[in-house]
């Protein structure tokens, strides 16, 4: 994606975060439709609110038990935002986390609106007011930069793995179907190590630091070699060994 992600509000014309209610059926059909066409990210989205609004309200309740995610959630800043303001991006020193990603989203073309524009298609209801609501944004609006801190690329395969990785982050059950589907859909492919690449995506993950308790501000300012080493997140060494024209070969898994 411009990812995947975590967007839980829809539907609700109480103003309610549906926390509780999984919706399995719902998933599984958007999850044919991703696979069928992996540059349809609207069904990521579809997916990730059938199943992850759990997953959405644990995180929040996380957050708050961290040194500084008490400030984080109170100041409650849109990181969609700031991921447009060009003139802080510029402002970001060469070779720091914010420089890669600012390098990255320009040179795929990639915007933070665009991705929250296509996270509310065929919704009816936006709860922007609450608080889960609004963590389920900043999963959204972070996962470029996470792009970035794993070293997995917007090819298809690299969305597969950054969706596992992304599962071990966040516990969100749609993570997971999307994972899974892409890692049994790759089996017809030409002789590559596609599911394995996919499973050390989720065991990077689960290794990692927790990414959402981080102070994304001054994340991006940080060089990214020393960002890597700070947040545990190792080589993705089975994505790499796999040659980039083969990245895109019979993975059904969705460009985010």
């Amino acid at each position: 994606m411009t990812l995947v992600t975590d967007m839980p509000a829809a539907d609700m014309p109480t103003g309610r975060i549906a926390a509780g209610k999984l919706d399995w059926m719902h998933a599984l059909r958007s999850l044919r439709r991703l696979l069928s066409d992996k540059e349809d990210t609207t069904q990521v989205f579809e997916i990730m609110r059938a199943l992850n609004g759990q997953a959405t309200a644990a995180g929040y309740r996380r957050l708050l038990t961290t040194f500084e995610g008490g400030r984080i959630a109170y100041e409650r800043r849109e990181m969609a935002e700031r991921l447009m303001d060009d003139a802080w991006l510029d402002s970001l020193p060469a070779g720091s986390v914010g420089a890669t990603y600012r390098d990255f989203v320009r040179s795929e073309q990639l915007s933070a609106a665009g991705l929250a524009a296509i996270s509310v298609q065929g919704t009816r209801q936006v709860v922007e007011a609450h608080p889960h609501a609004w963590f389920g944004r900043r999963t959204r609006d972070v996962h470029d930069i996470w792009h970035i801190l794993s070293g997995y690329g917007r090819d298809g395969l690299g969305e597969a793995c950054l969706v596992a990785f992304s599962y071990a982050q966040t516990k969100g059950k749609g993570w997971a179907l999307i994972a899974i589907g892409a890692a049994l859909r790759s089996r017809g492919g030409p002789r590559q190590p596609y599911a394995r690449a996919i499973w050390q995506g989720y065991q990077r993950g689960k290794a990692a630091a927790w990414l959402l308790g981080e102070d994304y501000e001054r994340l991006m300012a940080e060089p990214l070699d020393a960002a890597r080493r700070r947040l545990k997140l190792t080589p993705p060494t089975v994505y790499d060994g796999i040659p980039a024209e083969y990245r895109d070969r019979a993975i059904g898994a969705m460009r985010t």
